[in-house]
């Protein structure tokens, strides 16, 4: 008797000690407060970079799995406000380069692959009031000789996968009630280099990238009802060389890449928030400027260089859509300024030299107002004037061939 109780007993802990094939993952997160930060910096005559980083975020989690296989089930939910904010006052001559970014996320999950298969079931929900990121940089005096960039990025929910010879496979269900604002400036007198400001704001975001031999087999389903998402950038100065504001605001996004294998989505994307997406330029000497908005109220692009894509796409609209891009100037050389703004949007393509194929089932709805404006004034004289608005309410575009093509 005691020699077979020995034995059941060393089999119950080897068999405790021999791992499932399968990792398995479970991760819940529960944000009830508010989630902040915020920088204030002070700098006259810099002889080297100036350099600063601001983040706010509610729930995050990441993860990677190499040679094996995992299944990841995660819940996210984020109830408070998540706001960050960076002013950078800029006095006198900066001579190093002004990279200042600042970014405020609701929810974030990103997991990666490596010669694994990887299964995820995720879902996420922000119903705090605000998700917000503010970039404030210089002075009418500030005078930046080598450039920089200035960004602010607002994200409510966000998935991002990663594969590398390895199967992206689960469910996506994001939802968003939270208002989405983001906010970047640039002030200086000026700029003898390249400076861009940059401006995003995205109420659901997913991103899945598959290279060597990876295959995608993925359900989407993205919900956007807050009160408005904004994205504004503006860039000022009295002389500028090469000076750049672009905003982007975008309701649902969810984007896929892949190569080496096949692509299988099933998408659902619905919007009733207010989009608005705001670029402004001003400079009184220039050399190249640009204003650039974009707006979207639901956007899927999927892309596989290689034989097989199938998409299944269901938009609906029911939010408005403001795109404005502004220029305002005096002398200088070339200037361009773009708007554009879209209520439903889906692009799908496979390669044309596999040869590849492309299957797609596609319904859009729009219901909401669609607007794209530029205006553009140069008071004295320049060499080049390129603008153009467009606004559409469903776009669809389908195509067997490489993204370069």
């Amino acid at each position: 008797m005691a020699a077979t109780a020995l034995c059941a007993a060393a089999a119950t802990e080897a068999a405790a000690q021999t791992p499932p094939q399968d990792s398995l993952v479970l991760n819940q997160q529960l944000q009830l407060g508010d989630v902040f930060s915020h920088q204030t910096i002070n700098v006259v005559d810099a002889q080297d970079q100036v350099t600063a980083e601001t983040s706010a975020q509610g729930n995050a989690a990441s993860g990677a799995v190499e040679n094996g296989s995992i299944t990841v089930q995660s819940g996210q939910d984020m109830r408070g406000d998540a706001t960050a904010r960076t002013d950078v006052a800029l006095g006198g001559d900066t001579w190093g380069e002004v990279n200042v970014t600042t970014q405020a996320g609701g929810n974030y999950l990103a997991v990666s692959a490596y010669d694994a298969d990887l299964t995820t079931d995720a879902v996420q929900s922000n119903t705090g009031g605000l998700v917000g990121a503010v970039t404030e940089i210089g002075d009418s005096s500030a005078r930046l000789h080598a450039g920089g960039s200035v960004a602010a990025s607002a994200i409510s929910n966000t998935v991002a996968l990663y594969g590398e010879g390895s199967l992206l496979q689960g469910d996506i269900d994001q939802t968003n009630a939270a208002t989405v604002r983001s906010f970047s400036r640039i002030q200086s007198q000026y700029i003898p280099a390249a400076a861009t400001v940059t401006a995003d704001a995205v109420g659901n975001a997913v991103a899945a990238t598959g290279v060597q031999t990876s295959g995608q087999d993925l359900s989407i389903i993205q919900s956007s009802t807050g009160d408005f998402l904004e994205a504004d950038a503006s860039a000022n100065a009295g002389n500028a060389w090469d000076l750049a504001a672009r905003a982007r605001a975008t309701a649902n996004q969810a984007v896929l890449n892949n190569q080496g294998g096949s692509v299988v989505v099933a998408s659902a994307q619905d919007n009733s928030s207010f989009v608005r997406a705001a670029a402004l330029t001003t400079a009184y000497d220039y050399g190249r400027a640009e204003a650039y908005a974009r707006g979207a109220a639901n956007e899927l692009s999927v892309g596989n260089n290689d034989v097989y894509v199938e998409i299944d796409n269901n938009q609906f609209n029911a939010g408005g859509v403001d795109v404005s891009a502004t220029f305002s100037g005096t002398n200088g050389y070339d200037v361009y300024v773009g708007a554009e703004a879209v209520g439903n949007a889906v692009t799908g393509y496979a390669c044309s030299e596999c040869p590849g194929y492309l299957e797609a089932n596609n319904v859009q709805t729009n219901n909401g107002s669609v607007s794209a404006q530029t205006s553009t004034t140069v008071a004295g004289s320049n060499r080049a004037v390129i603008t153009g608005a467009n606004a559409v309410g469903n776009s669809a575009t389908f195509y067997v061939s490489r993204p370069t093509h």
